[in-house]
């Protein structure tokens, strides 16, 4: 038989269909075998976790078969209650996969204690940043009489004065007395410290 007789002859073309089909049916048994290992199709939407607790937390995300892993408490915040979730990745919305463990961070029990910076003398541009990196906030602002415009000269905290090393807990107020670069001075005038000329005598003759 013939090269060409046998190209469309009907055991070829037999094979080939068997051929094309065998390519197909793998090709759909990869595919579906993708899918299930991938879970596509299958994804979950992350809950928000905000201010629940870390068994409420738990309890919630076994129902959706995700999990959680706690990583650290962060400085207190009192618009969290305590022990409550303030921070998660992935966000609240975002399509996950079945398993996916969701990352979180609780609110501490209370403010931590800071000692307070020595701001004497500095001005008060200088003094708001240090105050604010320390988690601290400035308070009411006096001004007293001194020729250092808008200078720290006294620190207080509820009504009494603090020294620089004080403890106080974050985010307490420190209230601050500047000066009012408007100082006045009291000039001492001492009249009989005035010595008067002394006058030269003639020499007699």
């Amino acid at each position: 038989m013939s090269l060409r007789k046998y190209l469309v002859s009907r055991v070829f073309l037999t094979q080939v269909f068997l051929a094309l089909l065998i390519i197909a049916v793998l090709g759909y048994l990869f595919m579906h075998w993708l899918t299930f290992t991938t879970d596509h199709g299958n994804e979950i939407s992350v809950p928000n976790l905000s201010k629940l607790t870390e068994e409420q937390v738990e309890e919630k995300l076994d129902a959706l078969d995700l999990s959680y892993v706690l990583l650290d408490s962060v400085d207190y915040r009192s618009d969290f209650p305590q022990y409550s979730v303030v921070q998660q990745d992935p966000l609240p919305g975002a399509k996950v996969k079945v398993g996916r463990k969701v990352y979180i961070k609780i609110n501490s029990s209370g403010f931590s204690s800071v000692k307070v910076p020595d701001l004497i003398e500095k001005t008060y541009r200088e003094a708001v940043p240090t105050l604010r990196a320390l988690g601290l906030e400035e308070g009411t602002i006096t001004y007293i009489p001194n020729l250092g415009k808008d200078m720290v000269l006294e620190m207080r905290f509820k009504g009494r004065n603090i020294k620089p090393g004080d403890k106080v807990l974050k985010s307490s107020k420190i209230d601050l007395v500047l000066g009012d670069g408007k100082a006045s001075y009291e000039e001492d005038i001492r009249t009989d410290s005035i010595a008067s000329p002394t006058e030269e005598l003639p020499n007699e003759q």
